[in-house]
């Protein structure tokens, strides 16, 4: 089969690698029928994971079709459609009855990160019965890619973590893939302002299309001086990082609200100084997190409910082969205009 194999530091190539096999009672083996690719892939391309090593295939998003499964998988068949979790969990251990999926001591973020991922004709899902989601008769495969990761991070990371509420005032720093997401999963929540920032005018155009409220560029270098205007000198309620370099995460810092929140989303691969000489006496929460997936399945009733269009966050399509090429354009998004691209095997 053919994968998207990370050879180190900057290099990649879409090369042969075997067909993946069971290997445990509870593995599934899926055939790819669509994926995309993360800012994370990108981290991972840059050095910041790791626990990436070369050799890795990429990926950790996709739907497909169950093409075998182990002696121990109950939920699933040969030939179902199933949308794939980016996070494994086992569903046993103590991390995982306390819900948090990402912390598994079986599983975790281990696809496309420690085993290898979904960026490939077929992959292998351990803990398939917890780690799959059946795609209902009649589902259009291509926007629930977006349920694998970026809606439940924006979701879970960044606005429940930011504990938005209604009347509440909220900015999110980026407005890239993750910080749209975001955006459209905090108005579940009825916020009363939700400022996006960022530097590229295209995606705050996009953002103001999402439902963004009022929109801050920051090539000028002066956006905290723009949202402590536009919140009448007082700060945001809730500041969310959504991209994951220093300058984006001491904005936030500027800009909160005393008792605010700030919710980092953003992938770190760089030391970030917290400034508590003045936060100390601010009465702020700060949190980090990776992914869970809990919300998974409210987010597919919130889909069916036609609560929320993921398949707004598709900008570009490619075929799986062409895969280099979605990296240049996904790589390059303030010349392409590329928010998430769908991969087709």
């Amino acid at each position: 089969m053919k994968a998207l194999v990370y050879l180190g530091v900057g290099k990649k190539a879409f090369a042969d690698k075997p067909k993946p096999e069971i290997t445990a009672p509870t593995d599934a083996i899926v055939k790819i029928v669509k994926t995309t690719i993360c800012g994370t892939d990108l981290h991972i391309l840059k050095g910041d994971v790791a626990t990436a090593k070369p050799g890795l295939t990429l990926g950790h998003e996709g739907v497909g079709i169950v093409d075998e499964v182990g002696s121990a998988v109950s939920t699933f068949k040969k030939g179902d459609r199933v949308l794939i979790s980016c996070v494994t969990a086992c569903g046993a251990c103590v991390y995982c009855r306390s819900l948090m999926y990402s912390h598994c001591v079986n599983g975790g973020w281990i696809l496309g990160n420690t085993i290898d991922g979904t960026q490939a004709d077929y992959v292998r899902i351990p803990y398939a019965d917890t780690s799959l989601y059946p795609i209902l008769d009649g589902e259009d495969e291509e926007p629930l890619v977006m349920f694998s990761d970026i809606l439940p991070t924006g979701y879970e990371c960044g606005v429940l973590n930011g504990r938005i509420a209604p009347g509440s005032t909220v900015a999110i720093v980026g407005s890239g893939p993750i910080g749209l997401a975001a955006l459209l999963t905090a108005q579940f929540y009825s916020p009363a302002e939700i400022v996006m920032i960022d530097l590229d005018q295209k995606r705050l155009d996009v953002a103001k299309k999402f439902g963004a409220t009022s929109v801050v560029n920051s090539t000028d270098g002066k956006a905290h001086e723009k949202i402590m205007k536009l919140t009448g000198n007082v700060g945001v309620d809730t500041a969310i990082e959504a991209v994951g370099i220093p300058a984006t995460f001491e904005l936030c810092e500027q800009i909160v609200a005393p008792g605010g929140h700030i919710a980092n989303i953003g992938v770190h691969g760089k030391a970030v100084a917290l400034h508590l000489e003045q936060l100390w006496d601010r009465n702020i929460s700060i949190t980090t997190r990776l992914v869970d997936t809990v919300s998974t399945p409210t987010l597919l009733k919130m889909m069916r409910a036609h609560k929320i269009d993921a398949g707004k966050l598709i900008t570009h399509h490619f075929k799986l082969t062409d895969i280099i090429a979605a990296y240049e354009a996904f790589g390059h998004a303030a010349t392409s205009g590329a928010l998430k691209v769908i991969l087709e095997g």
